[in-house]
């Protein structure tokens, strides 16, 4: 069984090349959260617990159910942590993630 999600990023702020918040939904249970404003230290810490996000979008009037695209990685370079969609990162960078 795959493991379930625990957070859907629908869209990115960044500040000086790196994320300074993200609009997501957590699962609460068998639920997910309303829209929530997440810095980037608290989405660090969230990913170093070994919480699984992913980008995606919430279907329009459709609840909790959302279409999910990239897994978010934690990507360790140079003694450098960097949130992306690609392994091989050397920046903050969520592809396809929405600005906002």
């Amino acid at each position: 069984m795959a493991k379930k999600i625990d957070g859907v990023i629908e869209s990115v702020r960044y500040k000086n090349g790196q994320i300074a918040a993200v609009r997501a939904y957590e699962r609460r249970g068998a639920a997910f959260s309303d829209r929530l404003l997440l810095d980037r230290k608290t989405l660090l810490e969230r990913l170093q617990q070994g919480k699984r996000f992913v980008s995606g979008s919430r279907e329009e009037l459709m609840a909790g159910t959302f279409t999910p695209a990239k897994p978010i990685l934690l990507v360790k370079t140079d003694g450098q942590e960097y949130i992306a969609t690609r392994e091989n990162a050397a920046n903050d960078e969520l592809e396809g993630v929405a600005l906002f």
